[in-house]
């Protein structure tokens, strides 16, 4: 995700609301998340690491936030890393994995082609039950929850696997010193259960349900995508349209491009509208919420959000500094150290909002 530099202006259809004309609005009441875990590779990349490279590590921190990032060992395949936070993530809600009927990955960056690398993982988890990839980038973990509430919430699956896991460090080019600092490995899961308000509130206690008069569940989403930016952030060669062939590969056309100015002003617009559109639709206020979490991306565009939405921010959670943008991985990754660090009880609201390449976004506002 971005960082600002000058290259063209962006199509005339991404200068325009972002979010009004393309986003869909929903609601899911019934399900909540279960279980939360993730998973970082030992590898910790500094700035000062990359120093190498002639990238500036106080340019690196002023122009985004991050001081550090994960990369994978070159074993380790991105399933490797969902295998680990999934792992976690039901031994931390104590769910077997029998129990789960519907595995959902948010990835960029298969292990294959083909199979998917939910199939993968389902297998090495022991689950039997059907196994999907999502490609939605940035927004592919915020997608993947809503698709799972859809399963949840028609009484279709009792627990769903949600997993983000991207390793973005092979992704890029490692002598771009614009883009191949902004980047790490990581992966991200959740457990989407079902409920009925009733249960909820016995859970909370008669005090803390009778605070809450919105339905449990997801109280509000909005997924949305503005194709016409497409070109704005993506790897050119590799799939059906430009083959991976010697010449493309020499030219580093397997590595993403990014117009990192203008997708940066497209974010900073469409969080702001898309998490405003979404917290109206719930009636419910910014400084109501409990915990937000933004895509890990750019410490500006998330300062940018706290500003343009009047929200205390010391209810943003960031951990961008330690990881980088670690694309679909960012946000249940952020998810699971925030629920570890004891930032959320059941009742609270929490707001996530993922935004890229697409380009897309997806923010979702549930009840924990």
């Amino acid at each position: 995700m971005p960082l600002e530099t000058d290259i063209t202006p962006p199509p005339a259809s991404i200068t325009q609301s972002p979010v009004t004309g393309n986003g869909r609005m929903g609601q899911v009441k019934g399900v909540r998340i279960a279980a939360t875990g993730s998973y970082v590779p030992d590898k910790i990349v500094t700035n000062e690491d990359m120093a190498a490279l002639g990238c500036d590590s106080e340019w690196i921190i002023r122009r985004t936030g991050i001081r550090a990032r994960r990369h994978a060992a070159p074993e380790q395949a991105t399933s490797d890393l969902c295998y680990q936070a999934a792992k976690n993530c039901l031994e931390s809600g104590g769910i077997p994995a029998s129990e789960i009927d519907l595995v959902i990955v948010a990835t960029i960056t298969p292990d294959h082609p083909t199979p998917s690398t939910a199939s993968q993982l389902q297998a090495r988890l022991g689950i039997n039950a059907p196994a999907m990839d999502m490609g939605v980038a940035c927004s592919g973990f915020t997608y993947a929850l809503v698709t799972a509430a859809q399963f949840v919430g028609t009484g279709n699956c009792k627990n769903v696997l949600v997993v983000g896991g991207d390793l973005m460090s092979r992704t890029v080019d490692p002598e771009d010193k614009k883009i191949s600092p902004l980047f790490g490995d990581a992966a991200g899961a959740v457990v989407l259960t079902s409920c009925d308000d009733d249960q909820a509130d016995d859970e909370n206690g008669p005090e803390q349900a009778s605070n809450q008069d919105q339905p449990n569940g997801i109280l509000a989403y909005q997924m949305g995508s503005t194709g016409a930016g497409a070109e704005l952030l993506c790897i050119p060669a590799g799939g059906s349209r430009q083959s991976l062939t010697p010449d493309a590969h020499a030219a580093g056309q397997h590595f993403m491009s990014m117009d990192g100015r203008n997708v940066f002003k497209w974010a900073v617009r469409a969080i702001d509208e898309s998490i405003t559109a979404v917290l109206d639709h719930a009636n419910i206020q910014a400084n109501d919420l409990s915990l937000m979490i933004l895509h890990q991306a750019n410490q500006r565009i998330i300062d940018s959000a706290v500003s343009d939405l009047n929200i205390d921010s010391d209810k943003v959670f960031v951990n961008l500094d330690q990881y980088g943008n670690t694309s679909a991985a960012s946000i249940p990754l952020a998810l699971d150290e925030a629920v570890r660090g004891g930032r959320l009880q059941r009742g609270d609201l929490l707001l996530m909002s993922g935004f890229g390449a697409g380009l897309a976004w997806g923010t979702v506002l549930l009840r924990w």
